[in-house]
């Protein structure tokens, strides 16, 4: 899907720039026709400038996220520790037994059957995943945060305090 995305946008921006050189040099030639004093644009400059703009274009929507996530994948495959619940590009679920340099052993199943297994398929670390939800500090509720304050709480809570005594 990303990359059908990325050929449609690579062809319309490439249609695009083509487009924006083919009317500039036309317009360029109509100038240069209409008035002999006027220098006419260079050409290569009005092609360059929607190029550029494209690679720009290119860059922030398909290069630098990639990087991102290949990045992140990285960092969580290098900061798998013992004891982590981790899940693998092939769907295996397991806990760490052992981290060695570029391997691992996990423990699956019922019988404890390791395996041993290198670091870039690991593609999910649930542990550390609960560990940075446990971390994270917890958002109040939406009225709570508004500073909206409901009445009806307060006057059952009053209610149960006249009960109790």
């Amino acid at each position: 899907m990303k990359r059908k995305l990325a050929a449609v946008m690579t062809t319309a921006l490439t249609t695009a720039s083509g487009a924006m050189y083919f009317a500039m040099s036309a317009f360029a030639d109509d100038a240069a026709a209409a008035s002999d004093t006027q220098k006419a644009a260079n050409p290569l400059i009005t092609f360059i400038i929607p190029l550029g703009f494209f690679f720009v274009v290119l860059y922030f929507l398909m290069i630098r996220p990639q990087k991102k996530r290949e990045q992140e994948q990285k960092e969580l495959q290098s900061n798998v520790q013992v004891g982590d619940e981790v899940i693998t590009t092939g769907g295996i679920v397991g806990i760490v037994v052992r981290v060695a340099d570029d391997t691992i052993v996990l423990e699956t199943g019922g019988e404890r059957t390791k395996i041993r297994m290198k670091n870039w398929a690991i593609a999910e670390n649930v542990s550390a995943a609960e560990r940075a939800k446990a971390a994270a500090p917890k958002k109040k509720a939406g009225l709570a945060s508004a500073g909206v304050v409901d009445e009806t709480d307060k006057k059952s809570k009053k209610k149960k305090d006249k009960d109790e005594e």
